[in-house]
């Protein structure tokens, strides 16, 4: 059967580094405070000439570079993101004309901080269904664009980024010792709208709008969410916890990573965390956390690699890979 394998990765991040120290002139607040509650130490912030679309072709030429190949090799580039440059066209279409690619096809997803596991998923969907062999996933964020700097529960949260995988179909046994995606599951839940959102839009208010979210309720709903979507995920690939080498989950919040492991029971020795150094940069979570570990030289060839995200709407969903 086809598989779609994992070529190379890559990630970019703003020049600039925000840490918690830097919020107490601004709002009351104090890293002690900011790190006991949420794991977070700094984060990076997009300067007016990053972008969405700029972070996301820097780490996409990473990944290509990553993968050996160029933008000439790439079919399909799905983009996750909720912070798009305009509102339309589609950011990826955008990143694709940087690249210097004008033939296939570019579309972004909007899942918010589910949209790269989404967006592997869907990329792994239109492999397997042969239109297209190579497929640039990517997952860039602008949040601070979106931040309300006087809000001290929500700007301390968030960071700029991007990451990206290069996807191409490969043949497999149709067993777990195949590499590439082996099994995922996506689940949404639009009653709990308002307990994560953008209180704007074109359609609503004509502005762009700010970040609004009622914590504890996300918190109160978050691990057993993920709990549901990773054991669907087991069931589906016939493994355990225990089968794991690594767990990279979404980077929102420490106290939920932690909590989420536990209840699964992963290892803590092989959670991927990297909340403290990126803050929570929605789509380009996953990624960034990817891009870290493949770069220390923990996550290696062969390795069965679990990610998993939560976010607004909500969204969440987990994806079983085989590196």
């Amino acid at each position: 059967m086809i598989r779609s394998v994992v070529r190379g990765s890559g990630a970019a991040l703003p020049r600039r580094i925000m840490k918690n120290a830097d919020f107490e002139g601004m709002v009351e607040t104090s890293d002690e405070w900011i790190v006991q509650r949420t794991g977070i130490r700094q984060r990076h912030v997009a300067a007016d000439d990053e972008t969405t679309a700029s972070l996301g072709e820097a780490a996409a030429r990473a990944a290509l570079e990553s993968a050996g190949l160029t933008a000439a090799d790439i079919d399909l580039i799905v983009l996750a993101t909720s912070t798009p440059n305009n509102t339309f066209p589609a950011t990826a279409v955008e990143i694709q004309n940087r690249l210097g690619m004008h033939h296939g096809f570019a579309f972004d997803m909007q899942a918010v901080c589910s949209g790269f596991v989404y967006a592997v998923a869907t990329a792994d969907l239109y492999i397997r269904g042969g239109l297209a062999r190579r497929v640039l996933v990517i997952g860039s964020e602008t949040f601070s664009r979106i931040l309300d700097w006087n809000d001290r529960s929500t700007c301390v949260l968030f960071g700029d980024g991007a990451g990206a995988l290069v996807l191409e179909a490969g043949e497999g046994a149709g067993s777990i010792t195949d590499r590439g995606v082996l099994a995922a599951s996506l689940r949404s839940d639009g009653t709990h709208k308002d307990k994560l959102f953008v209180d704007g839009g074109p359609s609503t208010t004509g502005t762009v709008g700010h970040l609004r979210m009622e914590g504890r309720e996300v918190f109160k709903h978050a691990v057993g969410m993920i709990t549901d979507v990773i054991e669907a995920t087991f069931s589906q690939a016939g493994i355990t916890a225990a089968d794991l080498d690594w767990f990279v989950p979404h980077q929102a919040n420490k106290r939920i990573i932690d909590a989420s492991a536990k209840k699964l029971g992963i290892a803590e020795q092989k959670v991927v965390v990297t909340v403290d150094l990126h803050g929570n940069t929605s789509a380009a979570s996953v990624p960034l956390a990817l891009s870290v570990a493949v770069a220390d030289g923990r996550i290696k060839k062969g390795d069965l690699v679990l990610l998993e995200a939560m976010g607004g709407g909500f969204t969440w969903g987990a994806v079983l890979v085989r590196w």
